[in-house]
């Protein structure tokens, strides 16, 4: 009989929750209204579940965890993501503004992207490297182009 028990579900109340995310029960109530969490009514009752709660806490990585960003949902936190390339009717491409379009070298950005297998989310993902060439590919034949304040006084 114990076996066939199911869990208890530790819910969390609006006093709970907000002591939970440390934060005051006019922000929760806020983010309730705004949609930002996700949220149960059980009657009369609103009820949060804690993977719901620890859901809206957002994680700022620091420049040397970029690379492991492509490892987790950026939605749901999952960690069963599978890697693949976004098409539509063909492959998409990121091109910047103001980038040369008649070169040997195309300023197109190459994407790949990340599924995540528990809600479908999906994130993109550009070619860093490439951009920053790009970048520095434009500022140089921006100071090529302009001409230097000495000459066109003269």
């Amino acid at each position: 009989m114990d076996e066939q028990k199911a869990e208890k579900i530790d819910w969390y109340s609006i006093k709970e929750a907000a002591k939970y995310l440390d934060i005051g029960e006019p922000t929760l109530y806020r983010w309730m209204r705004d949609r930002k969490i996700t949220f149960r009514k059980v009657g009369d009752s609103t009820r949060f579940l804690q993977e719901d709660l620890d859901a809206v806490v957002e994680v700022h990585h620091s420049k040397c965890d970029a690379a492991e960003v492509k490892t987790r949902c950026t939605l749901c936190h999952s960690e069963d993501v599978v890697p693949g390339v976004y098409r539509t009717t063909g492959l998409n491409f990121f091109q910047p503004r103001k980038s040369k379009f008649w070169s040997l070298h195309t300023s197109s950005i190459k994407s790949e992207a990340v599924m995540c297998a528990n809600c479908g989310h999906i994130s993109l993902f550009g070619d860093t490297a490439k951009l920053a060439k790009l970048r520095l590919q434009q500022k140089q034949d921006q100071e090529q182009s302009d001409p230097p304040a000495e000459k066109a006084e003269a």
